[in-house]
C-alpha cells in the first residue's frame, strides 16, 4: 500500500528589528482588527481567552477520540478469538464463527471494513477492440463459458477483488486477491443456494475471505481453499470454473471477439495506478503473516495450483525456464495438460478430467492453505 507523507513546515521566527517582522506585526494587527469587528463587545484579552478555549477544546476532543479508539481496540481484543481488533470494523459484520474449519483466532482484520472493498454486482463490458483503458502487457483473468469470452483486468480487480457476473444461465464469481496474486473463478451455485459474494475485510493466511451477502447468518469463504470456512458454509466446496491468468495482448490475439470489463464500475477509482506495486516488487516481504512457511520455493514464486477433493499440487512457472512447453500431469490418477507461454509468462490448462480445478497464486499462500501439496519439479537444466 502506498502511504502519503505530509510534511509540516514551520516558518522561521523573525529576528528583532527585522523588516519582515514589521510586516508580520502589521498583518497581525489587521487580523486583530478583523476579530475586533466580529467580537466588538469584547476587549483584546477576552478575545485571546476565547481563542485559547477553542484551541483547548479541540485538543481535548482529539484526545477523547484517540482514547475512544484505544478503548474499542482493547474491548475487541478482550472479546477473544475471531473478533475484529479495530474500531473501524467493530459492528459491521454478521459472521457466524461458532463453527469454523480454520482457527478463528487466525482470522485477521485486513485494514478495511466489510464491503470497504466493493465487489461488483452489475458489471458493464465493452468490446475488446474498444478497450482503450488497457495496455498490451496488462494482466487479465480470461474466462470462456458457453461460447462467450470475457476478460477481467487486474488493474480493475485490484480495487474490487470480486465480480459477481453471469454468462448465459451460469452465475459466476471472478475473484482476485492482490496480496497473494491469486486468481480463481467459481460457480456461485453452492449447497446454500446461489450466492452473491462480497469482500469481508478479513483475511486468513493473507488471503481474501469472501462472504455470502444476505446469508442468515453470513458465512466466510476462502478463495484459495475454495470452500466455506465459517458458519453454515463451513466445509462446503466452491466449484471452480475454467479460466486463465494471462496478458491482455495474448488473450485478445486468441479471442478477438472477447468483451472486457469496463471502468464504468459505479465507483471512483484510479484504475491506471496499482496500489500494490511496491509490495509486488519486494520478492520476500509479506503484508500479513501466514501460519506456516514452506521453503521449497521463494515465497512469491507464481504457481498454478491444482486440486481435487483429496489432493493438491503446485506447478511453479519458473520450472518452464522461459521456454514454450507442454506439461502432462496427473492428480489422483486424473490427467490434465498445461501449456506455458513465454510471451505472457503464463500457463493455460488445455485439458482436464472431471473433478479437477485450478487457480493461480503465490507459493507462500498456496502452500500455507494446502500444506500437504505436492510440488512439480523443474525439468533438468538443458532440456
Amino acid at each position: 500500500m502506498k502511504a502519503l507523507q505530509m510534511r509540516q513546515q514551520s516558518p522561521a521566527e523573525p529576528a528583532a528589528n527585522d523588516p519582515a517582522s514589521e510586516v508580520s506585526e502589521a498583518s497581525s494587527g489587521g487580523f486583530s482588527r478583523y476579530f475586533g469587528l466580529l467580537f466588538r463587545p469584547m476587549d483584546r484579552r477576552s478575545t485571546v481567552f476565547l481563542l485559547l478555549c477553542v484551541a483547548a477544546g479541540g485538543v481535548w476532543g482529539w484526545r477523547y477520540r484517540v482514547a475512544q479508539i484505544e478503548s474499542q481496540n482493547a474491548q475487541a481484543d478482550r472479546h477473544g478469538a475471531g473478533q475484529i481488533a479495530s474500531w473501524e470494523a467493530t459492528s459491521d459484520a454478521n459472521f457466524d464463527l461458532t463453527v469454523t474449519t480454520i482457527p478463528a483466532d487466525e482470522i485477521q482484520y485486513g485494514g478495511v471494513r466489510k464491503d470497504g472493498i466493493p465487489a461488483l454486482t452489475s458489471p458493464e463490458f465493452v468490446a475488446g477492440e474498444d478497450a482503450t483503458h488497457l495496455f498490451p502487457a496488462d494482466r487479465v483473468i480470461g474466462v470462456e463459458l458457453g461460447g462467450e469470452f470475457r476478460a477481467y483486468p487486474i488493474r480493475i480487480l485490484n480495487f474490487h477483488e470480486v465480480v459477481n457476473d453471469r454468462c448465459g444461465d451460469r452465475p459466476l464469481a471472478v475473484t482476485w486477491c492482490p496480496l497473494c496474486d491469486s486468481a480463481a473463478v467459481f460457480d456461485r451455485r453452492t449447497a446454500l443456494g446461489e450466492c452473491e459474494f462480497g469482500v469481508s475485510g478479513r483475511l486468513y493466511n493473507s488471503n481474501v475471505l469472501m462472504y455470502d451477502r444476505g446469508g442468515d447468518p453470513e458465512s466466510l469463504w476462502s478463495q484459495i481453499q475454495a470452500q466455506g470456512v465459517t458458519g453454515p458454509a463451513a466445509g462446503q466446496p466452491l466449484q471452480g470454473l475454467p479460466h486463465e491468468l494471462t496478458t491482455w495482448q495474448s488473450w485478445l490475439r486468441r479471442h478477438p471477439q472477447t468483451s472486457v470489463l469496463s471502468v464504468n464500475t459505479g465507483h471512483t477509482r484510479n484504475y491506471r495506478e496499482s496500489p500494490y506495486a511496491d509490495y509486488l516488487a519486494d520478492s520476500q516481504s509479506l503484508m500479513f503473516p501466514v501460519n506456516r512457511r514452506d521453503d521449497r520455493l521463494p515465497p512469491k514464486t507464481p504457481v498454478l495450483g491444482v486440486l481435487t477433493g483429496k489432493s493438491s499440487l503446485a506447478i511453479p512457472l519458473t520450472m518452464f525456464r522461459g521456454r514454450a512447453r507442454v506439461l502432462q500431469q496427473r492428480i489422483d490418477g486424473r490427467p490434465f495438460t498445461v501449456e506455458y507461454h513465454p510471451d505472457s509468462n503464463s500457463v493455460r490448462v488445455t485439458e482436464a478430467a472431471d473433478g479437477i480445478q485450478w487457480m493461480s497464486s503465490f507459493w507462500f499462500a498456496w502452500s500455507a492453505m494446502h500444506p500437504e501439496t505436492n510440488l512439480v519439479t523443474p525439468w533438468p537444466s538443458g532440456e
